[in-house]
């Protein structure tokens, strides 16, 4: 299997996050990337290559183009509005402010466009987010060239950015971009199965109101777990988009027993739906040991998921979302990868 990296995601560091009323080094850091890298490499999953560079034409396909001129600008506005240390989110428009608006003063936009105040921007933040959606659309390509399956380890993660917001470690969403840089290309319908730990309200915000692509999400149940506000059952699409999004929220302590049934359930809807290409959301939180979940996926439990994936029989496209037990993420990661390519090579 293809697996398509940017070292450029070393850019983004982070400095500080919020947690727990303290302040604590962030749980999304380069080390992760670089430890799935590794265990890619350790057991030959494939060849692994740099992306090609798609331009800024796809990413505005999906997300709001005052959106993504922030993204560009946030850091020199920042700075030269007097202001040190990374970009981090302080006001935002309430509830009560009907009539929200971006405001000319940078602390103002950025927190016009934050979802949540754990993500912080720094200098290089801008190129890396960009780079990880050319890491989703290269790996897309070798899919749409004929390849079963290709690995985008992206970092930044982009399952939580809807069209116009930053957070949850993300800026932009890497499995949208895929998603409808391939309906651009000729296919009819995609299926995007977030199995990461936290719901993909990004993911879903994007593709709401639309039926050419089916959106599936396991997740800690929303009254537990963030992003708290989206996820629940009853959330299945609007106007022509309604019945094409799906979630499967689950409560604290779910084990893998669980949660496979779960995953049978969203893969008999993808199969009852037809897609032309299976985009996969690949966040690996959910294991027993991650520091910010409360699912009990063991190590093993990967290779079984990575087996039923392959049991879809569709094109896939993997894009790296979370986990943040940095240890055996790479472990772990590979271990779905591998389950997977065991799989496809002993179907007919």
């Amino acid at each position: 299997m293809l697996t398509v990296y940017s070292d450029r995601h070393t850019l983004h560091h982070a400095r500080a996050e919020p947690f727990g009323g303290t302040v604590v080094e962030p749980f999304e850091c380069p080390q992760r990337a670089e430890y799935v890298l590794a265990r890619v490499r350790e057991v030959g999953l494939g060849p692994v290559t740099p992306p090609a560079d798609h331009g800024l034409g796809p990413v505005l396909r999906v997300h709001d183009a005052g959106y993504v001129q922030f993204l560009q600008t946030v850091w020199a506005d920042w700075t030269a509005a007097g202001f040190s240390g990374q970009v981090t989110p302080s006001v935002w428009p309430g509830r009560t402010m009907p009539f929200r608006r971006p405001s000319s003063h940078i602390e103002a936009r950025v927190g016009y466009y934050a979802l949540c105040g754990e993500t912080g921007i720094v200098e290089g933040t801008w190129e890396a987010a960009y780079w990880s959606a050319q890491t989703a659309l290269t790996a897309l390509d070798a899919v749409l060239g004929g390849d079963r399956a290709a690995f985008a380890l992206c970092r930044p993660p982009g399952h939580h950015a809807p069209r116009d917001q930053f957070g949850g470690y993300c800026f932009l969403n890497n499995a949208a971009i895929a998603a409808q840089a391939a309906l651009d290309h000729g296919a009819q319908r995609v299926a995007v199965l977030d199995v990461d730990f936290h719901h993909g309200n990004g993911t879903q915000e994007i593709f709401y109101d639309r039926s050419d692509v089916l959106f599936l999400s396991l997740h800690g149940t929303p009254d537990q777990a963030y992003p708290y506000f989206m996820g629940w059952e009853d959330e299945t699409g609007h106007g022509a988009g309604e019945g094409f999004t799906v979630n499967y929220p689950l409560p604290e302590g779910t084990p893998y027993s669980v949660w496979k049934q779960a995953l049978e359930r969203a893969l008999d809807r993808i199969r009852a739906y037809a897609p032309d290409l299976l985009v996969i959301s690949l966040g690996l939180d959910t294991y027993e040991h991650d520091p910010i979940s409360f699912f009990r996926l063991t190590g093993d439990d990967y290779r079984d998921t990575g087996a039923l994936l392959a049991g879809v029989d569709l094109p896939t496209l993997f894009v790296m979302e979370g986990g943040y037990a940095v240890d055996d993420l790479g472990v772990n990661t590979v271990n779905v990868l591998q389950g997977f390519e065991t799989a496809a090579g002993d179907r007919p």
